[in-house]
């Protein structure tokens, strides 16, 4: 385990990393940010130390970090009582153990794209919870890589990696550059580009095959959903059929269906 150190000053510049996280949260698009990761909770900081994140720092309470024993190896650990945790990053963390690593290099998609048989491609997804939610989906049930197209939300933000439980760490992933001419690689590469819609003219989802061999399932946000670019350069538009009245899901939950329904073919 990493050197343990006891700190008693909220001001100890040793713990800049987790200050004032209401305010900065470290996000490289806010004034100030630094763009580090940041993990929550025994079981998302376990993970985190288990990725290819490099770790900064640990700070808790001693009982969460004592813990974390196991699996940290070289990054510094710091403990301190939770009124203290709550003066340096801004708020009451129930969760009682925080940690910081730097980002990790983003793969190339052509590499990704050669070692999947399941992708996610994202359109618009700009919620973080929606997201954090998508890649614990996507860890749980065989998706191999997530794609980012136009208007996706930082899956490294803070939300995203608690609500993914620390999959968003696990799942790589990498921005598309060019929307939609990107998913021409995937088609190239044998994948099936199959859009996730509640349009009512769409193949009911599971009819027709659509799910066997390489997938790409093109899921956009809720409420604007696919934009009509993104449609048009899909192999197939399915839909999840549903009770009258009701026109969506959320779209991780629409996504888990998805998702679950490819493992069972």
């Amino acid at each position: 385990m990493g050197e343990i150190v006891e700190v008693r000053d909220a001001n100890d510049p040793r713990l800049d990393d987790f200050r004032d996280l209401t305010l900065a949260d470290r996000r490289p698009d806010r004034p100030g940010g630094r763009g580090l990761v940041i993990a929550e909770g025994v079981t998302v900081v376990r993970r985190l130390l288990d990725s290819p994140y490099p770790p900064r720092a640990v700070f808790g309470v001693p009982a969460k970090v004592a813990q974390l024993a196991a699996d940290v190896a070289g990054a510094p650990c710091y403990i301190g009582s939770a009124e203290l945790m709550a003066q340096v990053i801004g708020f009451h963390l129930n969760r009682g153990v925080l940690a910081t690593a730097d980002r990790a290099p983003v793969p190339p998609v052509h590499q990704l794209i050669a070692r999947s048989q399941h992708v996610a491609v994202l359109e618009g997804i700009n919620d973080h919870e929606n997201l954090g939610g998508l890649f614990r989906n996507a860890a749980a049930l065989g998706v191999e890589t997530v794609l980012l197209g136009p208007g996706c939300a930082d899956p490294l933000y803070r939300r995203s990696v608690r609500v993914s439980m620390g999959h968003v760490l696990r799942v790589p992933f990498a921005p598309l550059r060019r929307w939609p001419e990107d998913l021409e690689a995937l088609r190239a590469a044998d994948f099936r580009v199959v859009a996730l819609t509640p349009a009512s003219d769409a193949v009911p989802l599971l009819q027709a095959g659509v799910v066997t061999g390489r997938v790409a399932w093109l899921l956009g946000a809720e409420g604007a959903g696919l934009s009509s670019a993104a449609l048009d350069a899909a192999d197939l538009a399915v839909r999840i059929p549903m009770a009258p009245g009701v026109d969506s899901l959320n779209v991780a939950t629409a996504a888990a269906i998805a998702f679950a329904g490819a493992r069972r073919v």
